[in-house]
């Protein structure tokens, strides 16, 4: 019994070890070819009149610190193998969950962002694609209240969204 436990633990060391191995696949989500050793960030505009001042600069602290943690990419200020860059094209407050007395239940504060993705090394990868996301706040709380707590959760899903369509090729 101990002799069959000491194989199939060395048969699943072997097999990660393997799979690690592989250029292509990692534990992380990415299919990063082994030929993309870097990283461009530009950073993002406002484009739109809506949102709090720092807006652009948080999203561009966000997109770098996630690849940065999420990949083993060099961030460089120009010329990366793969480039981001973009414009923060929405914020919008929208009633979402109308009532009988024409009043909404929940407000819905939603951020689009353009982003235009280039791979210098494989042109078919490239994108200029629109990314957006929101959350939804109770009616009887001001945008002014919530902003603080939904604008880095809305963040956080638009670059992930951002990272696996570009890095992750979903």
């Amino acid at each position: 019994m101990f002799r069959y436990r000491g194989w199939v633990v060395v048969l699943c060391l072997f097999q990660a070890w393997v799979c690690s191995s592989c250029g292509i696949y990692s534990f992380r989500g990415t299919t990063l070819a082994p030929d993309i050793k870097s990283v461009t960030i530009n950073n993002f505009s406002m484009a739109t009149a809506g949102g709090p001042a720092n807006l652009a600069l948080q999203f561009n602290e966000k997109m770098k610190e996630y690849y940065q943690r999420n990949t083993n990419l060099a961030l460089l200020p120009n010329n990366g193998d793969l480039q981001l860059e973009g414009s923060i094209v929405g914020y919008e407050v929208t009633p979402a969950a109308p009532t009988s007395n024409d009043q909404a239940a929940l407000n819905r504060l939603t951020i689009s962002i353009q982003v235009k993705f280039t791979n210098n090394k494989d042109e078919e990868k490239n994108f200029d694609q629109s990314f957006s996301f929101f959350k939804d706040f109770p009616q009887n709380q001001t945008l002014s209240q919530v902003e603080s707590r939904l604008i880095p959760q809305i963040l956080d899903q638009i670059v992930q969204d951002i990272f696996n369509k570009s890095a992750g090729d979903w």
